[in-house]
């Protein structure tokens, strides 16, 4: 099988994990947290939703079919990454994070939408968004990026915990706020402008993270790290700015909805930071040619020569 028809199914499994944190994002905006009342029945007496369920059971039973219907697809993304013998670490994690997210769903429903099991869903989605990226980037071919120091990787490391971070806080204040999935269901309790001013402070540690490590990666000379970068920085402005406005605009749900999309999309951006400034080249990567950035020759022969890439006339 071609190894094209693998890089397709793993961009195509990470676009869906990423769809499901839309679609779930929607059964609680639109109050259907609890359209189908228990789990793994939609209802006592019926598996699938019913007309007296009216939208809300078909928005929640609907989700719940995405879910099963993604197992069925990453099934087949394993067997083609057993096949190609690439990814499939990452396609065997994807994998089993799928049901289990689903049987946390399935206790946030039991719960009444407990707030911090909500919360603790979505961070679940994030965790299997993380190993379905690192399974599209494993699928690919072998890329060989300038190998740069400790200190940028690390750089790179804060860039991602802190994004972490403002997920993290960001479930606290979705619990906090009015779409709780269902009028019914209780709040976290937190102060909604207190929490939400944690929010910001970690959003624009992260965002100067960003900036940092494009500078940085920028002067050093790599080129694929200082890309990265830039991708995280413009992704990060347009959700604070999205974030912003539904703030002040007390919570729209359409930008509620946009908001949830840019913090996977956030997420996404930060992990190719991370995976760029991963430690070491493939082993099985072509050398690659030092970018001068300024330095000399004989700068150049030391990163190399540290580095273990061998010089090129």
């Amino acid at each position: 099988m071609s190894e094209r028809l693998l890089r397709v199914t793993a961009m195509a499994n990470l676009v869906a994990n990423i769809g499901i944190v839309v679609t779930g994002g929607a059964v609680r905006l639109t109050g259907s947290g609890l359209g189908c009342p228990t789990w793994p029945r939609c209802t006592a007496e019926s598996l699938t939703t019913t007309k007296a369920m009216g939208v809300h059971g078909v928005i929640e039973f609907g989700n719940r079919t995405l879910n099963g219907a993604l197992i069925v697809f990453m099934l087949a993304a394993l067997l083609l990454a057993y096949l190609h013998r690439r990814g499939l670490g990452w396609a065997v994690a994807t994998l089993v994070g799928i049901p289990a997210q689903i049987v946390w769903g399935g206790l946030v429903v039991l719960s009444g939408l407990n707030p911090w099991l909500v919360g603790g869903h979505f961070l679940v989605s994030m965790g299997i968004i993380a190993a379905a990226y690192g399974f599209w980037r494993a699928a690919g071919p072998p890329s060989a990026n300038l190998p740069v120091p400790r200190e940028l990787r690390w750089l790179g490391g804060a860039v991602v915990a802190a994004c972490l971070g403002v997920l993290v806080v960001g479930t606290m204040v979705t619990g906090s706020g009015p779409h709780a999935g269902d009028e019914h269901a209780r709040r976290n309790g937190l102060d909604p402008a207190q929490i939400a001013q944690v929010h910001a402070d970690l959003v624009f540690l992260v965002f100067g993270l960003a900036i940092a490590a494009w500078l940085a990666l920028r002067a050093f000379g790599a080129t694929a790290g200082t890309r990265a970068a830039a991708i995280l920085v413009v992704v990060l402005a347009a959700q604070g700015l999205i974030g912003f406005v539904q703030y002040f605009t007390h919570l729209p749900v359409i930008l509620v909805g946009a908001h949830m999309l840019g913090a996977a999309l956030a997420w996404v951006a930060a992990l190719g930071l991370g995976w760029t400034l991963r430690p070491g080249a493939p082993a099985n990567a072509p050398a690659v040619r030092l970018q001068s950035a300024g330095r000399s020759r004989e700068d150049n022969l030391t990163v190399a020569n540290a580095a273990g890439v061998p010089e090129r006339s």
